[in-house]
């Protein structure tokens, strides 16, 4: 299947423990009910149908909704409160303590692991693809990226570690890959691609490129899945969400096991992903 977040959000954004700590202290998030109900915020992507969207102060859609919902239906002392977030905020607001969870097609890096907690259980898998304008021929995958102009990856994100992977294990093919910090919006991306601003685009394939491809008319498509990649949800790292993290991991278990995450790839992107899972 984030950046099908945008590049933004697969990058890892570091913030001060200071302000961490503040920040958490002022938004009381993961609020206790009275009924002993603990109020989980969860910030799910905006931007990226079918993986997850819906505007702000509207009920999130898509895929990662969907097996939200069916955690917490698992996990009746939570109530999940989701709500869409620009790409730009989510791991800000994961790490200043505003929201608890986050959601957005999210691979597992060292970064991340070290500053969030990580379920060990995955959500789906990512498909990595090359989106190349329709009449281009020469593209097919990694080794024809050499020579061409290539659209900057998000630094510490899922691409990044990608590409760099791939550029170890391929010396001989020297890929010219650059960074941006810039949290420029996927479609923004992918209209650059066709202009011919850039040559191609890596990006994994779950985040609804398809749709803005079709609703935008544009002529770009895309490669056969150069790379696989598990995602999942982050966690604001606490002591009191270590057992919000184990809770998590043994509900999405369940719904792998009983096919509840296979269907529910079926229904948001016409394929079960999840045969991908590693």
């Amino acid at each position: 299947m984030s950046a099908f977040a945008s590049p933004a959000r697969l990058r890892f954004g570091l913030v001060l423990a200071g302000g961490m700590a503040v920040a958490a202290a002022s938004t009381g998030c993961g609020a206790q009910a009275g009924s002993g109900v603990r109020t989980i915020k969860i910030a799910t992507a905006a931007e990226s149908k079918p993986l997850s969207w819906g505007a702000i102060g509207h009920a999130p859609q898509g895929y990662e909704p969907d097996v939200l919902n069916a955690i917490n239906a698992k996990l009746p002392h939570y109530k999940f409160k989701m709500e869409g977030a620009a790409d730009i905020a989510q791991e800000t607001g994961l790490a200043t303590g505003k929201y608890d969870m986050i959601s957005g097609g999210y691979y597992k890096t060292p970064e991340r692991s070290k500053q969030f907690l990580i379920p060990d259980s995955a959500v789906c898998a990512s498909l990595m693809r090359i989106y190349v304008r329709g009449n281009d021929g020469s593209i097919a995958g990694m080794p024809d990226l050499v020579g061409k102009r290539i659209v900057p990856v998000s630094a510490g994100g899922g691409v990044y570690k990608f590409v760099t992977q791939w550029q170890k294990g391929n010396p001989g093919k020297k890929l010219n890959i650059t960074t941006s910090s810039a949290g420029v919006p996927y479609p923004d991306r992918l209209k650059e691609v066709q202009s011919g601003k850039y040559d191609a685009l890596i990006l994994p394939s779950n985040l609804g490129e398809q749709t803005v491809i079709k609703e935008q008319r544009l002529n770009i498509k895309a490669s056969e899945p150069v790379s696989t990649n598990n995602t999942y949800f982050l966690i604001h790292k606490s002591g009191e969400n270590k057992k919000l993290a184990e809770d998590v991991d043994k509900a999405l278990k369940g719904l792998r096991e009983d096919g509840t995450l296979s269907k529910l790839s079926m229904k948001w992107f016409g394929e079960d992903d999840t045969k991908y899972m590693k």
